[in-house]
């Protein structure tokens, strides 16, 4: 047998034992780590293999659609990660930094200056300091070209098998993303050498340090995020993944506590960037379970009464459960702490919507709209409780108003369509239930709407256009446009 051949079989061997369980993101690391040593070569791992794995990583991660696209929480991650990068000894890499849709405590980082934050760690951290700490040794992983290291001292594997890994990896990516996935065995990771060393984590978190106390953060964060995962650990009788991901936990305690004893023993501060509660509450609304989150939001409250964000998370939960007295009553709570808050304004104002009360809800919403005028929720809201006062041309300026804006949710071209519809403008109508029935991949439904917009389009107008290529996207395939739609006019 060949060497190549041989490889392969290992190769096909270990896949054999693949099976799904939660932190399977340490192994699809593992498997982009392999992929990386196949297409190195002979040579070292250079930064541009590094960009390429990275990318790649990225991209399939993306194509799972494992990536949580929240424009707030993502801008604040990368907020918050800028302001620890830009007091690194950064590689000539665009970094980025990406939520993980998954419920798992873990974060890492791979090649090419990607950093990757699962939504159960932003949801436990209990300071803006200690998330800092954590995306400051992942930086340092990748600035200290940690895993390329790895790569360089692995065995070159046959490419061949390696695509068959990474595709029982990715096609097994489950509901929750990242977490349901596939698990590489810990033992045949440890005879790859692609696991961090020890040295590893011990430089990671020594410059990660130095880059947490540079930003102006306080150093303690870092040594108070890894007793927070034993805790964790201690009371959910679960292994948090950053644990398996970064091995040695005991001793890094203790390097830690050694480096802030004697080297960094100025304290700094807790919040840069500001507003962590108020994201982690966004994040925790996402969640579907709205059992768990009014139990969450309760024994917060009970701890703090006075907390406008849980106040804030526990009138939306109240709303979803359809416990609409108790959740105007919590909002009304909620806005007499924080009464500029355009999150409170604005879901104020939907729950008095919701409840046919739309003459209550216009002041809410008018505010809130005052307070963050580029929200299209807001905006939405405020045109339907106008539409439901009679108001109907108010409703359609701010429908015009939002079609200038970029915006993709099916909510609202649902909204916009069905409004649309009851004041007889057939054009718009049929355009944003086309949009509508697309992003719910009813493809039939889509087209229908789209011709049906294509008979009553102005003849003169960029309408034409857009709906023309609307139609061609719908009919190709592939989803690619097979020909120019006409001209656009300007």
């Amino acid at each position: 047998m060949t060497r190549d051949a041989l490889r392969a079989e290992r190769c096909r061997s270990a896949a054999a034992h693949f099976r799904p369980r939660h932190g399977g993101l340490a192994f699809l690391l593992a498997a982009i780590l392999m992929l990386g040593a196949a297409t190195a070569a002979q040579g070292a791992f250079t930064l541009s293999d590094e960009r390429k794995l990275g990318k790649e990583f990225y991209d399939n991660l993306e194509k799972h659609q494992a990536i949580l696209h929240d424009q707030r929480a993502a801008a604040y991650l990368s907020a918050v990660g800028n302001m620890v990068l830009a007091n690194s000894e950064k590689l000539p890499y665009d970094y980025r930094f990406s939520i993980i849709k998954s419920s798992a405590v873990n974060a890492f980082a791979t090649p090419g200056g990607y950093v990757y934050v699962n939504r159960g760690l932003l949801t436990l951290v209990e300071s803006e300091s200690e998330l800092a700490s954590v995306l400051a040794h992942e930086i340092a992983h990748i600035n200290a070209r940690h895993i390329a290291d790895s790569i360089e001292k692995s065995k070159k594997l046959n490419i061949a098998a390696l695509a068959g890994i990474l595709a029982g990896a990715f096609l097994g990516v489950g509901s929750d993303l990242g977490a349901a996935a596939v698990t590489f065995p810990m033992a045949a990771m440890q005879a790859m050498n692609l696991k961090y060393s020890r040295e590893h984590e011990e430089e990671a978190d020594r410059l990660g340090l130095g880059y947490l106390v540079s930003a102006g953060y306080d150093g303690k964060s870092a040594l108070d995020f890894l007793k927070i995962l034993r805790r964790y650990e201690f009371y959910s009788n679960s292994i948090p993944s950053y644990f398996l991901t970064h091995p040695g936990t005991e001793d890094r305690i203790r390097y830690l506590d050694a480096m802030l004893q004697t080297v960094y023993t100025r304290r700094g501060k807790e919040a840069i960037v500001g507003n962590l509660k108020r994201i982690q509450t966004l994040l925790i609304l996402q969640d579907k379970d709205y059992q768990k989150n009014l139990k969450h939001f309760q024994d917060n409250l009970r701890k703090n009464p006075r907390d406008a964000d849980d106040l804030f998370g526990l009138a939306v939960t109240q709303e979803r459960l359809g416990q609409t007295a108790d959740s105007i009553r919590a909002f009304h709570e909620a806005h007499s702490l924080a009464p500029s808050d355009p999150d409170i304004l604005r879901e104020m104002g939907g729950a008095y919507l919701k409840a046919g009360k739309s003459k209550e809800a216009v002041p809410y919403l008018q505010e809130a709209v005052r307070g963050d005028p580029e929200n299209v929720t807001t905006l939405l809201y405020l045109a339907q409780a106008y539409e439901a006062q009679g108001r109907k041309a108010e409703a359609i300026a701010i429908f015009k108003e939002i079609e200038r804006k970029t915006v993709d949710d099916e909510d609202v071209f649902y909204a916009m369509a069905t409004i649309y519809g009851q004041n007889n403008r057939l054009y718009e109508s049929h355009y944003y239930f086309g949009r509508y029935f697309k992003k719910r991949n009813r493809r039939e439904s889509a087209l229908h709407h789209f011709q049906a917009a294509l008979k009553h389009a102005p003849a003169d107008g960029s309408e034409l256009y857009d709906i023309q290529k609307e139609i061609m996207d719908l009919k190709s395939p592939d989803g690619k446009k097979k020909e120019k739609p006409t001209t656009r006019s300007y």
